[in-house]
Order: C-alpha cells, then sequence, then structure tokens
C-alpha cells in the first residue's frame, strides 16, 4: 500500500512537472512599434491647438466679463446722474409765500420714488428769497420755504430724519438782476444730496 502511494505521488508529480515545462510555449510580447515622424508632429499640433484653443477661449471669457462689467459700471452711473438729476430739480415760490405751488408739486412727487427706491439717500433742502426785504425777513422766509418742501416729502413717507433744511435768505442768488424774472428766478428751494449715493 505504501508502495502504491509512492509511486502515486512520483506520477502525480512527473506530471505536473511535465506540464509546466512541456505544455504550451508563450507566444513572444509584440515587436514595439517605431515611432512615426508624421503621427508625432500630427498629435503635437493637436495639443498646440486645443492649448491655443484653451487660451482663446479664456480670453474670450475675460474680455466678455470686463465688457459687462463696464456695461454695468455705465449703467450705475447713468442710473445715479438720472437720480441726481430729479433729486436736485429745484422749485420756486411766488412772492413772499412758502407754500409748495401745485406746479412744483409735480417736481416733489419725481422726487418720492426715488427717496422710498434709495432709502440711504439723504437730502440738503436750502431755501432761497430775492433781494427785496430785510436780512432777517429773508432768513426767516428761506426757512420756511425749505420746510414746506420738507413737509411736502415728509407727508407722502419719507423720514423726516434724511432731510436737513437751511436757510440763505438772498446771499445767494441764480440770478443777480433787479427784474421780476430775476427775483422770481431766486426765489426757490435747493436740493442737495448730502449722503447715500
Amino acid at each position: 500500500m505504501k508502495r502504491i502511494n509512492l509511486v502515486t505521488l512520483v506520477a502525480v508529480v512527473a506530471i505536473a512537472v511535465a506540464a509546466a515545462c512541456g505544455g504550451q510555449q508563450q507566444a513572444p510580447p509584440p515587436p514595439t512599434p517605431d515611432p512615426n515622424p508624421d503621427s508625432i508632429a500630427a498629435a503635437e499640433r493637436a495639443r498646440q491647438d486645443s492649448l491655443s484653443a484653451a487660451e482663446q477661449a479664456r480670453q474670450d471669457s475675460i474680455r466678455r466679463a470686463q465688457e459687462e462689467a463696464e456695461r454695468m459700471r455705465r449703467a450705475s452711473d447713468e442710473e445715479a446722474a438720472r437720480i441726481r438729476s430729479a433729486l436736485s430739480q429745484v422749485i420756486n415760490f411766488d412772492f413772499d409765500r412758502s407754500e409748495v405751488r401745485s406746479s412744483d408739486a409735480a417736481i416733489l412727487d419725481a422726487k418720492l420714488p426715488i427717496l422710498q427706491q434709495n432709502a440711504n439717500v439723504r437730502l440738503r433742502i436750502s431755501g432761497h428769497c430775492d433781494e427785496r426785504g430785510s436780512d432777517e425777513y429773508n432768513l426767516a422766509l428761506g426757512m420756511r420755504r425749505a420746510n414746506a418742501a420738507k413737509q411736502y416729502l415728509v407727508d407722502r413717507g419719507i423720514d423726516p430724519s434724511r432731510i436737513e433744511v437751511v436757510s440763505f435768505g438772498e446771499e445767494r442768488p441764480v440770478d443777480a438782476g433787479h427784474s421780476e424774472d430775476a427775483w422770481a428766478r431766486n426765489r426757490r428751494a435747493e436740493f442737495e444730496i448730502v449722503g447715500g449715493l
């Protein structure tokens, strides 16, 4: 019995060795192709074209972003100029009066939506008079005019803390003439943006 096992074992080992050594032979690896100079040049051109296209796309993207930023800046500047123009529009008063005239109410009404949409904007309203009357009287009249313009805006929802008033009386005429036309131009309230734009 022992002899059969040893013989069997030797036979199995012999078969295994024969299978490992004498079985199929491995195929040699395929030859490495020689580099083709034309295909290398084509690949390099394709790589360079791809890099150039990517750089061009990046430059185009930067240019478009800069153009958009400039367009937005111009639009913002134009909007700010429109706001300044509307808010700085002067109103005028009748001789020796401080009531807002109905013809000037539309000017004040045009300021309302701008002030409502731009809650950080603050104004200074200055009251002015023509040369007739004493300095003291004209300073008081100028203050009444500035306050009348302020009150018009406050009555329509503008926070009074956003509006300061001052009077210059007859000190700052816009027309140095001594005629009714000159005096009519000098009887006014001016609006100055003092914050928020």
